[in-house]
C-alpha cells in the first residue's frame, strides 16, 4: 500500500473496529459521559441526581412543599494516553502480500485494546465494603472449587439484589482458570446453547443471571488474589477517543510508517454497582 493512498479517516475507523472486536472489559462499561475529548488531561464531569423522597398522600390535605433536587458531581480525568508507532520497509512490503499493512493495523489495534482492557479491569477500587461480603478479601481470598463456584456467584447476585442493582444486563468477568469449573457445572448455560445471542468477544455463556466473560486481564496479585467483578454497565464509565492516526515516511528510511494516539479515562461511578470477589485457586 503506497503511503500516497493512505486515508487517515479510513484507517482510524479500522483501528476502532479492530479494537472493539478485541475488547472484553470494554463491552461491560458505559460511555454515557464521553463528551468531547480533545487532549490529555481533559475532564469529563459526571452529574448524578440524589434520591427523591416518597411520602404518604392524605385525601384533602396539602402535600409538603416541593422537594429541592440534590445532585453530586464526579470528575473523570482523561489520564490515559497510549500510542502505536510502526513501519513497514518498502523491501518487505514488496515481498509480502498486499494484506500486510491491514494485518499490521489489526495487530496494533489489538495491542491498544489489551492496554485499555487492563486499565478498565483495574477500576474496581472504590467498591463499597458491603459489596465484598462472602466473596473473599485481600487478607483471606476465597478459594474457589467446583463445589462452591455456583454458590459464590449467587452470593454476588444477592449483594447486587440488596443494593437494588438492576437484574437486566448483569455480567461477570472471570479468569481463564475459572472457566473449566463453570463448564463442568450443571447450572451453566454454554454459549453454544445460546446460539445467536453470543456475539461478543470473551463471552462464554450464562449462569445465575450473569452473562459470563473470560479475560486474561482480570487483575491478580502473584496469581493468588484474582479480582473478579460482577455488575452491570452502569457501574463503570469509560470516556475514549482515538485522537489521531498519521501516516508518514521516516527520515532516512524507505518505508511506510503509521502512528496512532488513543486517549481515554475511566471511573467507577457507582460504588455499589459492582460486587467484587477476591479469589484463589484450590
Amino acid at each position: 500500500m503506497a503511503i500516497d493512498n493512505f486515508i487517515p479517516e479510513v484507517w482510524a475507523s479500522k483501528v476502532l473496529d479492530y479494537q472493539d472486536k478485541a475488547l472484553v472489559f470494554g463491552n461491560i462499561v458505559n460511555t454515557d459521559y464521553e463528551g468531547d475529548i480533545s487532549a490529555m488531561g481533559d475532564t469529563v464531569h459526571i452529574n448524578q441526581l440524589g434520591d427523591i423522597t416518597v411520602s404518604d398522600y392524605t385525601k384533602n390535605a396539602d402535600l409538603a412543599g416541593a422537594e429541592a433536587l440534590t445532585d453530586t458531581t464526579q470528575s473523570l480525568v482523561i489520564d490515559q494516553a497510549k500510542a502505536i508507532n510502526f513501519q513497514i520497509d518498502d523491501v518487505d512490503k514488496a515481498q509480502q502480500t498486499p494484506k500486510l499493512m491491514n494485518h499490521a493495523m489489526e495487530r496494533a489495534a489489538y495491542a491498544l485494546a489489551e492496554a485499555k482492557d487492563a486499565f478498565i479491569a483495574g477500576l474496581y477500587t472504590g467498591v463499597d465494603a458491603s459489596m465484598i461480603v462472602g466473596l473473599g478479601n485481600d487478607t483471606t481470598p476465597l478459594v474457589l472449587t467446583p463445589a462452591n463456584i455456583y454458590e459464590t456467584i449467587t452470593q454476588a447476585g444477592l449483594l447486587l439484589d440488596e443494593a437494588d442493582v438492576p437484574t437486566v444486563g448483569r455480567w461477570a468477568v472471570i479468569a481463564p482458570w475459572m472457566k473449566k469449573m463453570l463448564l463442568d457445572s450443571t447450572e451453566f448455560t454454554s454459549a453454544s446453547k445460546l446460539g445467536d445471542e453470543i456475539k461478543v468477544n470473551g463471552m462464554i455463556g450464562q449462569i445465575a443471571g450473569f452473562t459470563i466473560y473470560v479475560s486474561n486481564n482480570v487483575v491478580n496479585t502473584a496469581a493468588t488474589k484474582y479480582k473478579v467483578m460482577f455488575g452491570t454497565n452502569e457501574a463503570i464509565t469509560l470516556a475514549t477517543q482515538l485522537q489521531e492516526v498519521v501516516a508518514y515516511k521516516p527520515e532516512g528510511r524507505f518505508a511506510d510508517a503509521i502512528k496512532s494516539l488513543d486517549l481515554y479515562g475511566g471511573k467507577l461511578v457507582q460504588s455499589k454497582g459492582i460486587a467484587l470477589g477476591t479469589f484463589n485457586k484450590a
